[in-house]
């Protein structure tokens, strides 16, 4: 076994089994957040990011104005409850991609 082998064994799963990122996981602050997010601007559309190997999935809000902000989420099923809680539509941002009113947003506010 090489010096990095037993390494990457202890590191290389989560505790579900799963592959771990080198991301933090979602937490409870991370949901209070977005539901302050969808409470206090109009238009709020949903965009989930799928889990990588550095990341865990996340969810960007959009609101009409292109205003956005993103978090980690537990996963599409979390993205989906949650839309489903606040009322706002959810897509898949590998699908749809993003909306052009947030591009046109983060270029005004560089």
């Amino acid at each position: 076994m090489g010096l990095f082998d037993r390494w990457r064994s202890r590191r290389g799963r989560s505790g579900d089994g799963r592959r771990a990122t080198l991301d933090r996981g979602s937490q409870r602050t991370d949901l209070r957040h977005l539901e302050e997010f969808v409470a206090t601007r109009r238009g709020v559309e949903g965009y989930v990011e799928p889990r990588t190997a550095v990341t865990e999935a996340t969810i960007v809000l959009v609101a009409s104005d292109g205003e956005w902000t993103r978090r980690r989420i537990g996963g599409p099923e979390v993205a989906r409850r949650l839309s489903r809680e606040l009322a706002i539509p959810v897509y898949d941002a590998q699908v749809t991609g993003y909306p052009q009113r947030m591009r046109d947003w983060s270029a005004r506010h560089k």
